[in-house]
């Protein structure tokens, strides 16, 4: 893989050039800034800029005002390569709070090993419906301690609005969600996103993240994208890296909370 071309094509078609993500959520170009609104259960943030030393500050400030405005809390993905090279200082700064750093890793579908089938005693079955719903946000709350109540609102307008635009899985071992996971179909982009992949503890180690990768990425092949993409916490990076996924850079969500910003 090229990874400074590949990297590139990734910054113009997932970011400066992205789609909105749900109903209602709206991409827009503002100065130097590619940021989304949406409802407060949707992902309100700043995908890309294109900033330097003389121009950050004044654009993280516009932001600020602007997302204050609206009561929403709002991230502000900063990725290794972009610039100024202090930006996530500048941020920090300026009231944001880092989260853990992630590795974004990119696949090529078609140097992926998709072979990975389901342990024994699981079988993954896709969520189409409130019900489904409600387990796989079970499993997120089980597996990453953190309410669910955001996500259950988020995945439920996108099944009603856009359900071919997101599919979501889950593992059963039995009748029992054991882990859950999600994959972004975006149209017209090359890129498709994999998310969520939480897993209860007591089948953590068992093959259940990998089986859910590959069979998401079966699903990407079949919708006709080029590769897959992963913001990959330290835990999952060697089980992607085994599939064949590569890291090109990190990222780090600064997240913002505007005082009585709607939650």
């Amino acid at each position: 893989m090229d990874h400074s071309g590949v990297l590139a094509l990734f910054d113009r078609d997932m970011r400066e050039s992205a789609r909105p993500d749900g109903p209602d959520a709206v991409v827009e170009r503002v100065g130097r800034v590619v940021r989304q609104t949406a409802p407060a259960h949707g992902w309100n943030g700043v995908l890309w800029s294109d900033l330097d030393e003389s121009t950050a500050d004044a654009a993280i400030a516009r932001q600020i005002a602007d997302f204050t405005a609206l009561g929403r809390e709002f991230e502000w993905k900063v990725y290794g390569h972009d610039l100024p090279v202090d930006l996530g200082q500048r941020l920090a700064s300026a009231g944001f709070t880092p989260e853990p750093e992630e590795t974004l890793m990119i696949g090529e579908v078609a140097d992926l090993d998709l072979d990975a089938d389901a342990p024994d005693g699981i079988r993954i079955v896709p969520v189409t419906d409130p019900a489904g719903v409600d387990l796989a946000v079970a499993v997120h709350e089980r597996a990453f301690g953190t309410d669910g109540s955001r996500l259950r609102r988020r995945m439920l307008a996108q099944l009603q609005a856009d359900p071919d635009a997101v599919v979501a899985v889950l593992a059963l071992a039995g009748d029992e969600p054991v882990s859950a996971a999600r994959l972004e179909l975006a149209p017209g982009a090359r890129f498709a996103g994999l998310w969520g992949g939480g897993t209860v503890e007591s089948w953590r180690g068992r093959g259940v993240y990998r089986a859910l990768v590959a069979h998401r990425a079966r699903v990407a092949v079949a919708n006709g994208f080029r590769y897959l993409q992963v913001d990959a916490l330290a835990a999952s990076r060697p089980i992607l890296e085994r599939l064949g996924f590569q890291p090109l850079t990190t990222t780090t969500p600064y997240l913002y909370v505007p005082q009585g910003a709607s939650a």
